[in-house]
């Protein structure tokens, strides 16, 4: 393992435009890079290892022609997941608007409200490509907006659980009374259709991924890289 060669890293004129990102002028990975290199990369400071380590699994997203419906594919996914969780929490901030403290301390408790400023933050970051674009280049590894927006998500994660923990102590003797308890078998059933679901999601996102060599146009654009660089020199 000494003796690999660790990959090269390029700037931002040597790789696809689709893969440019504002502000970010060095450290991109090599779009054609095979799995060794995606794993060796990780052990090298690029400009995704920041985000690659803030993750505990990593997401894949399947690479479309159109970048602009690429990006609203990936907001919204990330947009639904908090619109949909936070429901119950907008309902509760709806029914205890302009009571004051009748609502009881029980009701929004202090990790609700950093679970939301979290959120909030992440969406900033993740739109407004902030600081790298007042400084291009300055950035470039540590403290651009991708690395922020990943830590942002995991605080805002922390919160949302903590809430949920708190949410639930508090209705224990409530929920007790009106759901039964989850027995070993309902358990052991849950987290089987999760496997499960998780597997078909990977396995089919790798299979389209074994293909993309061939079909996809956006790699094929790496060709472009030998006169880009004849051009710089």
């Amino acid at each position: 393992m000494l003796s690999l060669k660790l990959p090269q890293l390029l700037r931002v004129h040597q790789v696809p435009r689709v893969f440019w990102e504002d502000g970010i002028m060095s450290g991109y990975r090599r779009p054609t890079s095979s799995a060794l290199d995606c794993v060796l990369s990780s052990f090298q400071m690029t400009n995704e290892t920041v985000n690659i380590w803030t993750h505990f699994l990593p997401t894949w997203f399947h690479e479309l022609e159109s970048p602009g419906l690429s990006k609203v594919l990936r907001t919204a996914a990330f947009a639904y997941p908090f619109l949909f969780d936070n429901l119950p929490l907008f309902y509760r901030l709806g029914l205890c608007w302009g009571r004051g403290h009748s609502c009881g301390q029980e009701m929004l408790s202090t990790s609700h409200g950093y679970h939301l400023f979290c959120a909030l933050l992440t969406g900033f970051l993740f739109a407004s490509h902030l600081p790298e674009r007042l400084a291009p280049g300055r950035f470039d590894y540590i403290g651009h907006s991708h690395q922020l927006f990943h830590i942002c998500a995991v605080l805002g994660t922390h919160f949302q659980l903590e809430a949920v923990l708190a949410d639930m102590g508090s209705r224990r003797a409530w929920l007790a009374t009106q759901e039964p308890a989850l027995d070993l078998v309902g358990t052991v059933a849950t987290l089987s259709l999760a496997v499960a679901g998780n597997l078909l999601i990977i396995a089919a996102f790798t299979f389209s991924l074994l293909q993309a060599p061939g079909t996809c146009p956006l790699l094929q654009d790496g060709q472009l890289e030998g006169g880009t660089q004849a051009k710089q020199q």
